[in-house]
């Protein structure tokens, strides 16, 4: 069976953020993820996963002003600096939570830079990224996302992202495949992951159209959890959704998959 970790940027919003930890451990999530640590102490969040036996599985490098509407700075060529700090930030977070994998998200392309610039910015940064968190023994994940939520978001498709990560040539960038945004983009979810299995560290689900849990839409996830198992993949899948009604109320899926 998967393991399944609240994404507490999402689930149990109901509470205050660091409640919510307490929320994910009661609902029988093990692991948690969520976008960015930032705002809070490594300490304090530290304290709140050792108290309810929780995993952190995942957050995010820095990801420029997301209150303002911006969704990563990785392909921007004039905030390269700004890019690169982010990643000593990251490890500090990340090594004090015991994380063992960040996310970068590329960003939206900016107004007047080419599709060239921004891949080579892109590829540079990710060869930083993935440098220096291998040395603090932390994977590095870059995520391709829909550009029908985030229009204009620059790495929006697997063989894409794929391509760009052979450029980087580093063994410590994998792929996090998110369910619903390539199956907006590309669809054909089971065979991709089939053919890209070892290339994948993490997967993120949610149902379309709605965004929604499991079972509000039309992918077939008790299928692509059997698929996943058939397969042998042993990483964690993030519960990326926006539940329908509560958090609590919508986890009947997860009941059914537990048996």
């Amino acid at each position: 069976m998967p393991k399944f970790a609240a994404n507490l940027s999402m689930l149990f919003t109901e509470e205050d953020f660091l409640d919510r930890f307490e929320a994910a451990a009661d609902a029988g999530f093990t692991g948690v993820e969520y976008l960015f640590p930032y705002d809070y102490s490594p300490a304090e969040l530290k304290s709140r996963l050792d108290a309810h036996g929780l995993t952190q599985v995942l957050h995010n490098l820095p990801a420029g002003d997301w209150a303002a509407g911006e969704r990563g700075i990785a392909c921007h060529p004039d905030r390269v600096e700004e890019f690169r700090a982010g990643v000593d930030k990251a490890i500090e977070y990340a090594t004090a939570l015991g994380c063992e994998q960040v996310n970068c998200l590329a960003g939206i392309q900016p107004e007047g830079v080419s599709d060239e610039q921004a891949r080579e910015t892109l590829i540079d940064n990710l060869r930083f990224a993935a440098d220096r968190l291998e040395a603090a023994g932390i994977l590095l994940l870059a995520e391709p996302i829909n550009t029908r939520d985030i229009p204009g978001f620059f790495l929006n498709r697997t063989e894409q992202a794929l391509a760009i990560f052979d450029e980087v040539g580093s063994r410590n960038l994998k792929l996090q495949y998110d369910i619903y945004h390539m199956q907006i983009m590309e669809g054909d979810l089971a065979p991709t992951i089939e053919r890209h299995l070892d290339r994948i560290a993490h997967v993120q689900l949610a149902d379309n159209p709605g965004r929604h849990e499991p079972g509000t839409g039309e992918i077939h996830y008790p299928f692509l959890f059997a698929h996943l198992d058939r397969l042998g993949y042993r990483g964690w899948i993030g519960c990326e959704y926006k539940p329908k009604t509560t958090t609590r109320e919508g986890l009947g899926w997860l009941d059914a998959v537990r048996g």
